[in-house]
Formats: C-alpha cells, structure tokens, sequence
C-alpha cells in the first residue's frame, strides 16, 4: 500500500496499471502469487527545483487461503475516503473501518489503516475492536501516558487496552493501523513474501528462471 504526504510517485505493474499515485490519495497492489512493479519520479516531474517526496510504503501481509490469489491493482482517490474533523484532530480512514466509518479500499484481512494529524495537545483514542493495533510516529510527538514518542517511533498496544493519546507541542502527525493477528510468523526474502519457506523457495525459482512472457512473473 503506497501512501504520499508530499510529491507525486508514478506507478506501473504486470497487470497493467499505469497511474501516478498523489498526496491522500491510496494505491493499494496485490501482489498475490506474483507481481512485477515499479514506482518512480514522473517524467515531468524530473528535475523540478524544490519537488519533495514523502509518503510511507506499507506490506500487508495476505491470509494463507489468499496467498496464491490473482495479482491485482486499485486506486482510490483522495475524495473516495472517509475523512474526520474535530477538536483540532483530522483523520483520512485509508483502509478498513474504525471510528464507525469504513474505507472502500478491499482487504482480505479484518484490519485499519488511518492517516491521522492531531494539532499541539490535541487528543485522540485509539479505535477499539480490532485484536493488533499500532501507532507510527510520522513527524512531531505523542503523549501517552507519562512517556513521550518522537518521530520515527512506533507503539504497539496489548489487544483490549482503552487507550488515547495526545500531541506534543509541535503537533504531530501519525499512522494507526493494525487488525486481526495473523495465523502464524511471515518469511521474507528480497520482495517475496510468504507463509513458509518453501513458498519463498519456489517464487525465487520462477524468478530466477525469468520467463517473462509465460512465467509466474509475466
């Protein structure tokens, strides 16, 4: 899931999908049983003087049922999702369902992902109904508690815990997200990923043998 807060990232895959993702809006790429990628600087973006790119590039790890699933692509637009204001906190629901709004972004697994900016000692809960839930300190600093998290730190919380936090005095702005737990550990080699190793070991094999016009990876 490719998500910008500044610049313009452009988007291509085997599947066929050829779009630039911009700021809110969410490319969501199922990579499945097997998936060729790239996400690169628009031509007409090269070399612009002061063009910045800044987002956050998340793995979702895919069901064991769903691991061998047709690849895919969707994109929504920044309109397209549901978006809170209040008390000095606005949240973009980027996928799943908290807070009782729901994105329209398909999963295959329970789970949220919020795009969340709180301004200086503004407060917000965390969503309750979801076994995993975790917090990601993008830019500024939360209080929870009497312990303070700067950016680049990331909480993660006991599954039923009542909890809320609020931002430090620069403000902040923060990734929630979390859902149901997984059935069991997750392996990774390079960008494949899988449920055992020897799944891993065949996408290496059909990778290696690199029949791009038949293969796994067309």
């Amino acid at each position: 899931m490719t998500y910008l807060y500044e610049g313009r990232i452009f988007h291509r895959d085997s599947v066929g999908s050829k779009l630039a993702i911009e700021p809110g809006a969410v490319n969501w790429m199922v990579a499945g049983k097997g998936i060729t990628h790239s996400e690169r600087t628009a031509e007409d973006d090269r070399g612009v003087p002061g063009r910045k790119l800044f987002g956050i590039q998340t793995w979702v790890a895919l069901p064991e049922d769903a691991e061998e699933t047709d690849p895919s692509f969707h994109h929504h637009a920044k309109e397209a999702l549901p978006f809170l204001e209040a008390e000095g906190k606005t949240v973009r629901l980027v996928m799943g369902h908290a807070w009782g709004e729901r994105s329209p972004v398909s999963t295959f697994s329970d789970m949220f992902y919020a795009d969340v900016i709180l301004e200086p000692g503004a407060g917000i809960p965390l969503p309750d109904g979801h076994e995993d839930r975790g917090v990601y300190v993008t830019t500024g600093s939360v209080q929870l508690g009497d312990q303070s998290f700067e950016a680049g730190q990331m909480m993660v919380f006991r599954p039923g815990d009542t909890l809320s936090m609020r931002a430090g005095p620069l403000g902040a702005r923060l990734v929630f997200l979390g859902g149901e737990t997984l059935s069991g550990p997750r392996h990774i080699w390079w960008n494949f990923v899988a449920s055992s190793k020897e799944k891993i070991e065949a996408a290496k094999e059909a990778w290696r043998q690199g029949d791009w016009a038949s293969g796994r990876f067309q």
